[in-house]
């Protein structure tokens, strides 16, 4: 009977890490893989992006990812670059406003929706929320917190774990 308790594997599977072979990302290039029933965004940043974030340090809400820590950004990641690689960004595709999906706006300048100076980012179509290469919401904006950054970890030069790290399992 206690058996009964325990969750079935399909639930087990459902919340189960997931392993990432990233060896074909290239630079400027953004892949998607499902975690946990999300979008998870796994970004090759550039140079020239990675260079960005010093630009829009002044321009977002929490550029120290200070906010929510526990929920949003794991200590690892509590950086300029928000993740263990300057060059890999990884963070759940969802708004922290009402869960939309934003959209990818890599092109830097003007455009619309966006501002003359953009140094290229996340837009949110629904409430135009905007995020900078690193997930961190821009100041005055409807979403109150950075992009949530998962637990993760590397096995291995380009294999990426999702949903644990050094610490276990999220």
């Amino acid at each position: 009977m206690v058996s009964t308790f325990q969750p079935s594997e399909r639930a087990k599977a459902a919340g189960a890490p997931v392993e990432v072979d990233i060896s074909n990302l290239k630079p400027g290039e953004m892949m998607t893989v499902e975690w946990r029933g999300k979008p998870v965004w796994i970004l090759k940043r550039t140079p020239e992006m990675v260079a960005s974030l010093k630009q829009t340090d002044g321009k977002v809400a929490d550029a120290d990812s200070k906010r929510n820590p526990e929920e949003f950004t794991p200590e690892y990641a509590r950086n300029e670059h928000r993740s263990i690689k300057p060059e890999i960004l990884v963070a759940v595709g969802i708004c922290t406003h009402l869960g939309c999906s934003p959209s990818s706006k890599f092109t830097p300048g003007p455009q619309p929706s966006l501002p003359d100076d953009w140094a290229g980012g996340f837009l949110c179509p629904c409430h135009g929320s905007t995020f900078d290469m690193a997930g961190r919401v821009f100041k005055n904006k409807p979403a109150p917190d950075n992009l949530q950054v998962p637990r993760h970890m590397y096995a291995g030069e380009t294999k990426l774990v999702i949903g644990r790290d050094q610490n276990g399992e999220a």
